[in-house]
């Protein structure tokens, strides 16, 4: 099913997403629909805050980037078909030179910025039968993990831009507050809610 993406200005965007347990009711079915949301509004991860869950889950699928011609060969490979979901994650180490990369975020329609990360994780997880796994990731697929565990932390790409371009895009972040964005998937607005 097909889920509302929560816009900017809601709450539960803020939130430090809960531990899920292997007993959490309809987990696999909340999976499933996030991936179908991600896929219906042309993201590549979606996070338990995006469809309003506080929970420490998100998932990732990276294939389109594979299509960027700018690309290395390796890269492009690693990027195909990388889907994987990620259940009470934890970053454990960030290495290597932080690096710019233009973000955006369905939950911020129509804004996009360069936000520095660095470019190697090392990350501990669960995937959907709760084994604990420990790998490191780097590139595009590390710099999407990072921006889905950003959201788990209650944490947007906006708040690691300079103040300067906070300012700039002040107008927008209201106008998405208040529902008067227009984006081809549903969405729900803090504003508009009870109305």
């Amino acid at each position: 099913m097909i889920l509302p993406i929560i816009g900017y200005g809601d709450p539960v965007l803020r939130k430090i997403g809960e531990e899920l347990t292997p007993g959490y009711p309809n987990l696999k079915e909340i999976i499933a629909n996030m991936y179908e949301t991600m896929y219906n509004a042309s993201g590549v991860g979606l996070a338990a805050e995006q469809v309003g869950l506080s929970l420490r889950l998100f998932v990732i699928d990276t294939t389109p980037f594979s299509d960027d011609e700018d690309l290395e060969d390796k890269e492009q490979n690693q990027l195909k078909g990388f889907k994987r979901t990620f259940i009470n994650a934890k970053i454990i180490k960030e290495e290597g030179e932080e690096w710019a990369f233009n973000e955006g975020c369905l939950s911020i329609p129509d804004v996009r910025e360069d936000v520095y990360r660095k470019p190697i994780i090392t990350i501990e997880y669960c995937e959907e039968d709760f084994v604990m796994k420990t790998e490191v990731f780097d590139g595009l697929i590390a710099r999407v993990i990072q921006h889905e565990y950003d959201h788990i932390e209650g944490i947007l790409f906006t708040d690691k831009i300079s103040s300067l371009k906070k300012r700039l895009i002040q107008k927008k972040l209201k106008n998405i507050t208040e529902g008067k964005t227009f984006q081809d998937y549903r969405m729900k607005f803090f504003a508009k809610k009870g109305r």
